[in-house]
C-alpha cells in the first residue's frame, strides 16, 4: 500500500474523529443553552397545572401577586393549551393571572369533541380562574384564537357584566353589539385575509374604532403584519397589542420589557439535537443493500402523479365513508389515508422495493426515538401538547402504517443522491405536498382543516429529509419518519364525536 495514501487516510479519519467531537460538544452546549432559556422565561411566574371535570388546566401568574386581573386564554381548533402560551407568559409578566386550558377533544382533554359543550368548558375554566388566591374576581377578561375567538366572543356578549375585555385573534364569527362584549379588540394577520374580512365585519357590527374603555364600547381592528393563521400566536405585535388592551380597559401602567422568546429557544434545541444526530449518524455502519438503479421519470413522475391518484380516490371514498370523522379523529386520519394512498401509487410507479432487515429496523426506531425527543421534549412545554393521552396513542400505529408507503416511497426515489438533489427534492416534496392538499380540498372542502398542516410542510420535511441524507437507506428514514409523522398526527387533530 502506497505510505503517503496511507498518512492521508489517517489524517482524514483524525479530523473526521475531531469533526465529530466538536460536534457533540457544539450539540450538547445548544441542547443546554435552550433548557436554561426556556427555565429561565418560567422563573418569578407562579404555575400550576391541574384538572377540573376531566379538562386539563394551566394557570400563570405574577409571584406573589395580590388581586390581579384574570384573564382566560382560549386555543383553536385542533391547537391546545400550549398553544396559546406566548400570550400567557407575556400577559403573566405584565402583572395579570391567566388561565389555559385544552377544550374537549383537544390536546390532552380525554372528552369527544362536542361543539355545543365547548361554552361550558369555558364556563369550568372561569370556576377555576376565579378559585386562585391571586385573582381580582371583579376584573375579568376574555382573549381567544380562531374557534376559541367565537367562544369568547359569545361569553362576553352572554355575561356582559362579567368581563371588562374581550381579545378575538383571526376571529370567527359572533352576534355583537355596540354595547357587547364590552371593550372589544380584534385582531388578524395580514396574510390571512378571510380572518381580516370576518373581523372588519365584526368591527362594523360593533359600532366602529372607538376607544371609550370606561363605557365597555372601545372597540379597535389590529392587523398584525407578515402573520398567517398559526404564526400569529408567536408574534410581538400580537402579543403587544393585547397588553395595550387589556392595560387600558384595568387603568393597568406597569409596564414590562418582555418578549417572548420561547419559540427561539425551542428552535436552539431542535438545532442542537439534529447536530448531535449527524455526529452520531457519521458512527454508524449500515451496509446498503442492492438498489436497482430508478430512472429519473419514474422518481418525478410518481411524485407529480402520486397526489391527484390521492385526492380522486378520497373524493370517490367519501360517497360511502364519512372521512371528516374517519378513525374516531377529525380530518387527521383523512390526512394519513391520503399519504397512504398516494405512497401506494408511488411505489407502484417506482416498481421496486428494497428488502428490509431486523438491523435497518433496529435504526429506524432509534431515528425516531431521537427525533421524537429532539421535536417533542421542549415542545410539550412551548407549544404543542406532544405527550400523547391513552386514546390518542391508540391512534398513532394505525396513523404512522398509512404514512409508511410514501415516507419509503420518497426514501427510494432519494437514496444515493448528492446534497444538492437533496435540496431540490426537499423543495419540491414540500410544493406537491401543498398543491395535493389543496387540490383535494377543492374536491372535499369538508377537510377545510387540513390547510392546518400547509405551513408545517416545508419545516417539516426538511427535519425528516435531513434523516434522510444522513442515514441514506430508505427503510430505516421511511420508519422513523412514518412514526414520526404519525406522531404529529396523533397528536394534532381533534378526537371526533
Amino acid at each position: 500500500m502506497n505510505p503517503h495514501l496511507s498518512y492521508i487516510t489517517q489524517l482524514g479519519a483524525i479530523r473526521l474523529k475531531r469533526l465529530r467531537q466538536w460536534l457533540l460538544f457544539l450539540s450538547i452546549l445548544l441542547i443546554g443553552l435552550s433548557w436554561w432559556g426556556i427555565i429561565a422565561a418560567r422563573s418569578g411566574l407562579t404555575i400550576r397545572t391541574f384538572e377540573r371535570e376531566s379538562i386539563p388546566l394551566l394557570y400563570l401568574a405574577p409571584q406573589q401577586a395580590k388581586a390581579v386581573p384574570g384573564v382566560l386564554i382560549a386555543h383553536g381548533y385542533a391547537g391546545s393549551k400550549q398553544l396559546m402560551l406566548g400570550y400567557a407568559h407575556v400577559l403573566a409578566r405584565a402583572g395579570y393571572a391567566t388561565m389555559l386550558w385544552d377544550f374537549d377533544g383537544h390536546g390532552a382533554n380525554p372528552n369527544r369533541l362536542q361543539r355545543f359543550e365547548l361554552q361550558q368548558n369555558l364556563n369550568v375554566a372561569l370556576k377555576a380562574l376565579l378559585e386562585q388566591p391571586e385573582v381580582d374576581r371583579t376584573r375579568l377578561a376574555l382573549l381567544g384564537h380562531s374557534m376559541g375567538s367565537g367562544i369568547v366572543m359569545a361569553a362576553g356578549i352572554e355575561h356582559v357584566h362579567t368581563f371588562a375585555a374581550t381579545i378575538a385573534v383571526s376571529p370567527t364569527g359572533a352576534g355583537v353589539t355596540a354595547q357587547a362584549p364590552h371593550n372589544l379588540q380584534l385582531q388578524a394577520g395580514s396574510w390571512e385575509g378571510r380572518f381580516i374580512a370576518n373581523a372588519q365585519r365584526l368591527l362594523a357590527a360593533s359600532g366602529g374604532t372607538n376607544f371609550d374603555f370606561a363605557a365597555g364600547t372601545a372597540r379597535e381592528l389590529v392587523v398584525v403584519p407578515n402573520a398567517e393563521h398559526i404564526t400569529i400566536l408567536f408574534n410581538d405585535v400580537s402579543h403587544q397589542a393585547a397588553l395595550r388592551w387589556l392595560n387600558a380597559t384595568f387603568n393597568q401602567f406597569n409596564r414590562t420589557e418582555y418578549a417572548d422568546r420561547r419559540m427561539g429557544w425551542y428552535g436552539l434545541h431542535l438545532f442542537g439535537w439534529l447536530l448531535l444526530l449527524t455526529a452520531v449518524a457519521s458512527k454508524i455502519v449500515l451496509p446498503k443493500p442492492y438498489l436497482k438503479k430508478v430512472h429519473s421519470a419514474k422518481r418525478w413522475g410518481g411524485l407529480l402523479l402520486a397526489p391527484f391518484v390521492a385526492a380522486i380516490a378520497l373524493t370517490f371514498l367519501n360517497r360511502s365513508v364519512e372521512l371528516a370523522s374517519l378513525g374516531g379523529v377529525q380530518v387527521g386520519a383523512a390526512v394519513g389515508l391520503w399519504f397512504c394512498i398516494a405512497g401506494v401509487a408511488w411505489l407502484a410507479l417506482l416498481a421496486h422495493l428494497p428488502r428490509p432487515t431486523w438491523r435497518m429496523a433496529g435504526l429506524g426506531l432509534v431515528l425516531f426515538a431521537l427525533l421524537w425527543v429532539a421535536f417533542g421534549a421542549v415542545a410539550q412545554v412551548v407549544w404543542l401538547q406532544w405527550w400523547l393521552i391513552p386514546t390518542r396513542l391508540q391512534l398513532w400505529l394505525p396513523l404512522s402504517i398509512a404514512c409508511l408507503p410514501w415516507f419509503l416511497a420518497s426514501g427510494i426515489a432519494q437514496q444515493g443522491i448528492g446534497a444538492k438533489a437533496r435540496v431540490g427534492w426537499w423543495f419540491a416534496q414540500s410544493a406537491i405536498l401543498i398543491g395535493g392538499f389543496v387540490l383535494t380540498l377543492n374536491f372535499l372542502p369538508q377537510l377545510g382543516f387540513m390547510f392546518l398542516l400547509l405551513p408545517l410542510f416545508p419545516p417539516l420535511i426538511a427535519v425528516l429529509s435531513f434523516v434522510v441524507a444522513l442515514v441514506d437507506e430508505a427503510w430505516s428514514s421511511a420508519l422513523a419518519s412514518a412514526l414520526f409523522f404519525g406522531w404529529i398526527l396523533a397528536a394534532g387533530f381533534p378526537l371526533a364525536s
